[in-house]
């Protein structure tokens, strides 16, 4: 029993301790300093993860560019001098919001232009089938006798009273 004990304990502190690790433990100058660094850690994908920001990711990788991300902030950069040494090194995927060019425009605008789309054809779809069903109407209605026709321009009549009156 006292095996399975120690077991857990052991168990637990290794992944105490192996959380504890993920931990960074930069110093800053300032608050707006630390402010930076967090917002560009925030808005930059892990190039390893596939829809993980830098600051959360526990990768390698993810841990090399919060470390080039200080240093560069100790050396004075600005946030856009940081975002393009990181984009030319590892490519627009590091982005969460590439910019608009040409070769992002049906990133950009292609969900719209396909819901537009998508309405166009349900709105073609529907008025074929509107016309369709008053053409089946019309066809009907020409094989009426006249008694039958009669018959059916007073219940229309006495429907659109109906109507009317409510």
């Amino acid at each position: 029993m006292s095996k399975r004990i120690k077991a857990l304990i052991f168990g637990t502190s290794l992944l105490i301790s192996s959380s504890w690790a993920a931990i960074d433990t930069f110093e800053f100058a300032d608050k707006q300093q630390n402010e930076r660094f967090r917002t560009l850690t925030e808005e930059l994908r892990c190039p390893k993860c596939q829809n993980q920001n830098i600051a959360d990711s526990e990768s390698p990788i993810a841990l090399d560019m919060r470390a080039e991300i200080y240093q560069m902030l100790q050396e004075g950069k600005t946030n856009q001098e940081i975002e393009e040494f990181l984009v030319d090194r590892f490519g627009e995927f590091v982005r969460y919001r590439p910019p608009v060019t040409n070769s992002t425009l049906l990133l950009w605008y292609g969900p719209a232009a396909l819901l537009g789309a998508g309405f166009v054809i349900l709105g073609v779809i529907l008025y074929r089938r509107k016309r369709a069903s008053i053409k089946q109407a019309q066809a009907n209605a020409a094989h009426l006798n006249s008694q039958e026709q009669q018959q059916l321009e007073a219940l229309l009549r006495q429907q659109s009273q109906n109507k009317s009156e409510s």
